[in-house]
């Protein structure tokens, strides 16, 4: 029925009506290359089909990136005036930072346009930039991102060759673990608060080891109390 596996209390089928209407939670696990938007629209459409419903809200919780996987919550029926709250729950995410390359979106959405040699980088070096990176920090979100400035969405502007300027932003990050055993890959495990950009965490690690870097993979593991 769905290109993607939904986790809920009880089995999707079992669900009426009402009780949608009233206001349920489900737990999606995004797939690679889906817009959150496209999960939405794809649950809804399903969701008039089954149920034989005209008009229902649905919405998701907070947004994962096209090249990332993992947890999205989707809210439907009275259930989305929660988003607020579900949006607000700490995230926490693994992934890899590829080190000694750069790209304008901080990800692999654009190309790379900058090398840099990494036979130099300590493993001292890369657990202090970790650190450096943990706790209460400033970032600025990446000019392909969704943040709106005059109206506008970011990455509207940046995909037409616009100048975008983007306003930093405090955030919190209460874990940063890297794993550096497959280094230029740097496999890691964060966890923080709602607003922050892992892929302006990768973009400033490569930065703060005087290099360049980049966001090569990411999941979403948790949202608060919820999990994959």
């Amino acid at each position: 029925m769905l290109p993607f596996n939904v986790i809920s209390e009880k089995k999707f089928e079992e669900y009426n009506e009402e009780e949608l209407k009233t206001g349920a939670v489900f737990l999606v696990d995004k797939p690679l290359d889906w817009t959150s938007f496209q999960v939405v629209n794809k649950l809804r459409w399903v969701i008039r089909k089954t149920f034989k419903i005209k008009k229902i809200k649905v919405g998701h919780a907070g947004t994962l990136d096209p090249l990332a996987t993992g947890l999205l919550i989707i809210c439907v029926g009275k259930k989305t005036k929660e988003i607020d709250t579900y949006q607000g729950k700490e995230k926490e995410y693994t992934g890899t930072i590829t080190v000694g390359g750069t790209t304008a979106s901080f990800d692999l959405e654009e190309e790379i346009d900058q090398i840099f040699p990494t036979e130099h980088i300590t493993e001292e070096e890369l657990q202090d930039a970790a650190l450096k990176l943990t706790g209460e920090i400033e970032q600025y979100p990446p000019i392909f991102s969704a943040v709106k400035i005059d109206g506008k969405r970011a990455y509207e502007s940046a995909r037409k060759g616009e100048e975008v300027k983007v306003k930093p932003r405090q955030v919190s990050v209460s874990k940063f673990d890297i794993d550096t055993s497959e280094f230029p890959k740097v496999h890691f495990t964060i966890v923080c608060s709602k607003g922050t950009y892992i892929r302006s965490m990768a973009s400033d690690f490569g930065k703060l080891l005087d290099n360049g870097a980049h966001l090569s993979a990411l999941r979403r593991e948790r949202i608060g109390e919820f999990s994959l």
